[in-house]
């Protein structure tokens, strides 16, 4: 038995636990998916599969300013290539697992969870631990095994502390691994200042260069992240997020790497109200410090108009300056009582590097039809 599935079976225990000592609110409830996916380029064949999430839930009030909760849940997926002999792709692995204390302005969380912070949407150098790619209406993501401490001040400032073991894979813009076996630690400070919001960020991994196409350097260094984010509200939404990471191995053009996002977005009074979203990308390397390369740009926009009060049309559109390459996603949406229908139409460049690595969402380059059928029960 992996460690991994040690922790989800204490987590059960707790949960069946609890459950039986002192139950006041349990819940069952999930997600099923399934995904038809029909490219246009030439030879493409249709691409066809589902998904389950299910999730419990428990929380249990000590009182009116401490409670328990806990929340367990899986992703078990099926999908196939109606143009392969192979048999159907079939995978089963924990979601969600955690453990979750709350006492007046404190709050503890233990287990497999969803780390998420920072003020950009589409472009987002501060997005550390999780996977959530905006070309995915659902937004999901993989979690990490974590610790995670909350303090919210009384003025909405918060304060937060984590420490995390036994992720290896690449989250967000993470070009490396990190060391499975080495535990990573940081914090973060966010605080309102007139008409806004500011947030300072720090991050301590080591980095595992063990399987990497980029480097000569096979082995690990530890790696310093420095996140700075502010946002202010003047009328027109506008936005700051930068990330500056340090590797202290002599690894070459890698050793400094810098990412920052400029963002805006306004709802103008078209209609039912159209909604724009507006961010550009900076990001540099090198060996001496992190703006010695010719940086280099992404722009990403997003649309979004509400047909109705049960359905929308959006439109997003990624561009990459240096290869002149373009990934573009319009998504109509449906909702209906329990179940909400996107059809999508996309074409992602095979050369486009921006968008976030994710392993939930199934992407394909070229021209292409989606069609997405969501049940929550």
């Amino acid at each position: 038995m992996t460690l991994k599935h040690g922790f989800i079976g204490f987590m059960l225990g707790a949960f069946l636990s609890s459950t039986a000592l002192n139950a006041q609110s349990i819940e069952f409830d999930g997600q099923v998916q399934l995904q038809a996916n029909q490219g246009l380029q030439e030879n493409s064949s249709l691409f066809w599969g589902g998904r389950y999430l299910p999730e419990f839930n428990f929380e249990s009030a000590q009182d009116s300013l401490q409670s328990w909760s806990i929340q367990v849940a899986a992703n078990a997926s099926a999908f196939k290539s109606l143009n392969s002999t192979a048999q159907i792709n079939t995978d089963l692995a924990p979601y969600r697992a955690w453990i979750r204390y709350l006492n007046k302005e404190w709050e503890f969380r233990l287990g497999l969870q969803k780390i998420d912070f920072g003020v950009a949407s589409l472009l987002r150098p501060l997005q550390w631990f999780n996977q959530i790619d905006p070309r995915d209406p659902l937004a999901l993501t993989n979690g990490v095994y974590a610790l995670l401490i909350r303090y919210y001040f009384k003025n909405n400032t918060n304060l937060w502390l984590w420490s995390l073991y036994g992720n290896q894979k690449p989250r967000g813009f993470d070009l490396f691994d990190s060391s499975k076996t080495k535990t990573e630690w940081g914090g973060r400070f966010q605080f309102l200042v007139p008409k806004g919001e500011w947030g300072l960020t720090y991050h301590y991994r080591t980095t595992d260069f063990t399987e990497n196409n980029l480097i000569d350097y096979f082995g690990e260094s530890p790696e310093h992240r420095l996140g700075l984010d502010a946002k202010w509200d003047l009328g027109i939404g506008l936005w700051s997020e930068s990330t500056y990471i340090q590797r202290t191995q002599p690894i070459g053009l890698f050793k400094h790497q810098f990412l920052s996002t400029l963002g805006a977005d306004y709802t103008f009074g078209i209609g039912n109200g159209l909604h724009l979203i507006g961010e550009h990308l900076i990001s540099s390397f090198g060996a001496e410090h992190g703006f010695e390369n010719q940086a280099s740009h992404v722009s990403a926009i997003n649309a979004n108009y509400p047909l109705g009060l049960f359905n929308s049309i959006s439109f997003l559109v990624y561009h990459q300056w240096s290869t002149n390459q373009n990934s573009l996603v319009l998504n109509y949406q449906e909702q209906f009582n329990k179940i909400s229908a996107y059809l999508i139409a996309y074409y992602n460049s095979n050369q486009f590097e921006a968008a976030q690595q994710n392993e939930i969402l199934y992407t394909f380059s070229g021209p292409g039809l989606q069609l997405l059928l969501i049940y929550n029960h």
